[in-house]
């Protein structure tokens, strides 16, 4: 959907974003808090380069109902992650914070407003076919899992719309934390 660059416009600007997927990334890196209990849950799955995500993914892929388990495990640690960046920047007038799956989880009843990043899906397999080890079954699979563009679009108090130019993305973007600032009482 091109949301990576949008967040990455959001931190030029100043606010404060909290990344989920990059916090279960940390968490699942070498030394990462989640690793213990990933091993003690799939055996077999982690190692001294932190997760194998291969090794898990193909676990979760056969017995979907484990996905429920890993989410037990990462769910209390991320929570627990995104409370320390709100405490940290409580002075702040605005932040955002970055989480997949927000309506799926029902996520948006904690948070103050909803923005969703979105591009025609014609641009959006494209992007994400591009990625490395990215194939056209893996990403049915993730679209499978994720409610509907349309749906999140009706749901969205904001949208920013990227199946446009990086300029006018950036426009967007600067237009819509001008906005959230302004109502901030900035």
């Amino acid at each position: 959907m091109g949301k990576s660059a949008v967040t990455g416009m959001i931190r030029k600007l100043g606010v404060p974003l909290f990344d989920a997927d990059a916090e279960v990334h940390r968490l699942q890196a070498p030394g990462g808090k989640a690793l213990a209990h990933i091993e003690a849950r799939f055996p077999g799955t982690t190692g001294p380069q932190g997760l194998d995500r291969a090794k898990l993914a193909a676990i979760i892929l056969a017995h979907p109902h484990e996905r429920k388990a890993l989410e037990a495990i990462m769910h209390p640690l991320v929570f627990a992650a995104r409370q320390k960046f709100l405490q940290r920047h409580i002075a702040h007038p605005l932040v955002i914070l970055d989480i997949p799956l927000l309506f799926e989880t029902h996520g948006e009843k904690r948070v103050d407003g909803v923005i969703v990043v979105t591009a025609p899906a014609w641009k959006q397999r494209k992007r994400v076919l591009a990625r490395p080890g990215m194939t056209e079954a893996k990403f049915r699979r993730i679209l499978a899992l994720q409610m509907p563009d349309a749906q999140k679009r009706l749901r969205a108090d904001h949208i920013v719309h990227t199946g446009t130019t990086y300029h006018r993305t950036r426009a967007q973007v600067r237009a819509l934390i001008a906005c959230l600032l302004g109502k901030a009482g900035r």
